[in-house]
């Protein structure tokens, strides 16, 4: 189920930075992920607002519900957008520890994708840190919904994503996909997936000061039932392993890894945040675990109870 590596936290060996433009914002960014010490997680500093940098842990709690991107908030009116992408490639290559430097208010788009997150994190390199990985094991499903689109957490060995989406769109029609959350497997099968719109939509996207950075090189586009980008398609099914891969992020702000099974039918952004706050709310639904014994992972230790 896991590899011997699953044991302990893991953190970035050094820094290593990038540039490009945010997606809705449309504003040039610089990022660089940094080492943490062990039991940090994941946490972004805004390094160009006014006084002392910003941090912000990557946390539900620190989330706001939006329909097109995931956005952290410090509840003082410093946000940082699209942070999904980012968090999927750091949960997707078990990253448990790292600080995001970030200048400007949206981590770059790069191609659309978590691929160029994974490829910064494989040439800065991971290294384990003396301390145990811990785990938010769900122990009874939990369910939400809204309207047609529903959430489902359910216990489960490991961590793995069912989604399906539903489009009138013959380019994208019906799509299902499973992924079982491993370095090797997301890398391969999820990374690559892009970010995807509609052409009849960019002007309404872009009145409303969303979509300004967006571009062929960085989503695709699909205008009636044809892609309009030169190359067409990573996958066959790009549009669902794209919203797993969104989904993979938003559930890292958990704190934790994740010991369950997570189903999605339409599920956005909003709604994984609300899977989240519906796991923590019930104190019987979750707890956090460790993996006992690197030469056998399926011994577990005795779970203690934990409140958020």
């Amino acid at each position: 189920m896991f590899h011997k590596g699953a044991v302990l936290q893991k953190t970035l060996k050094a820094p290593i930075h990038c540039t490009g433009v945010g997606l809705h914002s449309g504003i040039k960014a610089a990022m660089t992920l940094r080492p943490a010490p062990a039991n940090t997680g994941i946490v972004f500093r805004r390094l160009d607002v006014a006084g002392a940098p910003v941090e912000i842990k990557a946390d539900w709690r620190h989330s706001v519900e939006s329909a097109l991107c995931t956005v952290l908030t410090d509840g003082n009116g410093t946000t940082i957008m699209t942070i999904e992408h980012l968090m999927s490639a750091l949960a997707g290559c078990a990253v448990d520890n790292a600080i995001v430097d970030i200048i400007g208010p949206e981590v770059p788009i790069m191609d659309g994708s978590a691929a160029p997150f994974v490829f910064l994190i494989e040439c800065a390199g991971t290294i384990e840190q003396l301390a145990a990985r811990r785990f938010v094991k769900v122990l009874k499903p939990i369910h939400v919904e809204q309207g047609q689109s529903s959430a489902d957490l359910e216990p489960g060995d490991g961590f793995s994503v069912d989604f399906t989406i539903d489009f009138a769109s013959k380019a994208i029609a019906r799509q299902t996909t499973h992924v079982t959350v491993e370095p090797g497997i997301f890398k391969t099968e999820i990374s690559r997936a892009r970010t995807f719109g509609f052409l009849a939509e960019v002007d309404q996207l872009r009145a409303a000061g969303r979509a300004l950075g967006g571009s062929l090189d960085n989503v695709i586009v699909i205008d009636g039932d044809k892609v309009l980008n030169e190359g067409g398609l990573r996958y066959p099914d790009e549009f669902v392993r794209h919203k797993a891969l969104d989904a993979i992020g938003d559930l890292y702000l958990a704190g934790s890894p994740i010991l369950g099974r997570f189903e999605g039918v339409r599920s956005s952004h909003a709604l994984n945040r609300r899977t989240l706050e519906a796991l923590f709310d019930d104190a019987d639904a979750w707890c956090y675990v460790t993996l006992a014994e690197a030469e056998s992972l399926d011994a577990w230790q005795e779970p203690a109870r934990a409140t958020a």
